[in-house]
């Protein structure tokens, strides 16, 4: 009974997942939308900044908020 019921639920999933891989084309991907406006292209420098420096700066100002704020009692 229990070889039955798994072989049920990886037909189930393996059905599921062809539908999805079916439905979801690639080519349509290609086609523009109606309103569809893409932003101006960012520069290597401006790519840097967004994507690493400011996390880094974020993340730095947070410890430090975290180390100041700190209420426990030093040893």
């Amino acid at each position: 009974m229990d070889k039955k019921n798994a072989l049920r639920a990886g037909a189930v999933a393996a059905g599921t997942t062809l539908m999805m891989l079916l439905m979801s084309s690639p080519a349509l991907a290609l086609t523009r939308d109606d309103g569809d406006d893409p932003a101006p292209k960012l520069s290597v420098v401006e790519t840097l900044g967004l994507f690493v420096v400011t996390p880094i700066v974020l993340f730095l100002v947070i410890c430090g908020l975290v180390m100041v704020l700190d209420k426990s009692k030093k040893a």
